[in-house]
């Protein structure tokens, strides 16, 4: 580390994976560092964890989903987004066509059918899927498992429901390991929330705004670079973690449809990197506000800025991706 480089903490919201490609290929490309930051990064434990970590100030960044933020605000901390990296939520219902006997393609096709969901926050998001569609009281939504992600795989593979709920390319992976077709619903495409953001303490971004702004622009560059160049990305996470060699071909799947179908909304499809909008916190919250995931009140306008995304490749991000 040069003298004029600052050392930050970057807490992941989970073991490294191809979801988290561009943060790795912007340290690799020596983006942190061209803006004086050297980026430690630190496995995670979910995203609340996450964003509990950030509030406390014991990490200076971290990766957690928009949901988690307001989760843990709704306890009286106060994690900042300061850029939304997904608008649209990773959650997604999928299955196996032989079990479940066609393919999935319409949230309609649920009715009459049980779905097992892997976590309490994608099992509120598929309630409020099913509840928009008008077929809620129409299937039977278990309860989350004690075991869940790999309990509720089991559960499909061995047909003792008729799809699951996890994150996109859940199914996928299932097709690969057991060489059975499978289908993916994507709930983002139908629920207008936000997915995974980048979050701060309040009083680190309101001390130290340049660096907040450094983070931003070089995790933008990274972005970029991961989207023009995914094989590189991928190499780079697989040299940062040597067991995902075996999934490679999973990860790269979960960067590229995060990088395709999840960063851009239809509204800012293609234009600046990680700007919040206030429609999709706002119906995040209510959604949110109806269930037992929030332990208190919550301003949903207060959990994120668009203050420190003012560098230029933020501003002239679709610039910098090709295609």
């Amino acid at each position: 580390m040069t003298p004029t480089e600052t050392t930050v903490d970057f807490q992941l919201n989970w073991e490294p994976n191809g979801f988290q490609a561009p943060y790795f290929l912007a340290r690799e490309r020596g983006f942190y560092e061209a803006e004086g930051l050297e980026v430690r990064f630190v496995e995670g434990h979910g995203s609340p964890f996450a964003a509990e970590q950030a509030a406390r100030g014991r990490a200076d960044f971290a990766l957690a989903g928009a949901s988690a933020v307001l989760s843990v605000r709704s306890r009286g901390l106060e994690p900042l987004a300061v850029a939304a990296v997904t608008g649209k939520t990773p959650a997604a219902i999928y299955t196996l066509r032989d079990v479940f006997g066609e393919p999935l393609v319409d949230p309609a096709q649920l009715a009459g059918r049980t779905v097992a969901p892997s976590a309490t926050k994608t099992r509120i998001l598929t309630a409020q899927l099913l509840e928009n569609v008008g077929i809620r009281n129409e299937v039977d939504l278990l309860e989350v498992d004690d075991h869940t992600h790999h309990r509720v795989q089991h559960k499909l593979l061995e047909g003792a429901v008729d799809a699951a709920v996890g994150v996109v390319t859940n199914g996928y992976e299932l097709e690969r390991e057991h060489d059975r077709p499978a289908d993916e619903l994507r709930i983002g495409d139908v629920l207008e929330i936000y997915g995974m953001t980048i979050v701060t303490d309040p009083a680190f971004a309101a001390e130290r705004p340049e660096t907040v702004r450094s983070f931003l622009a070089a995790t933008a560059r990274g972005w970029a670079a991961a989207t023009n160049d995914p094989a590189d990305a991928v190499d780079v996470l697989v040299e940062r973690n040597a067991t995902l060699e075996r999934t490679r071909a999973v990860e790269r799947r979960k960067f590229e449809t995060a990088a395709r179908d999840l960063q851009y909304t239809d509204r800012g499809r293609r234009t600046d990197w990680g700007i919040h909008d206030g429609d999709r916190w706002r119906t995040l919250g209510e959604t949110l506000s109806e269930t037992d995931l929030l332990e208190g009140e919550i301003e949903p306008d207060a959990a994120w800025t668009n203050e420190f995304l003012d560098a230029d490749v933020v501003r002239n991000y679709a610039d910098r991706v090709s295609g």
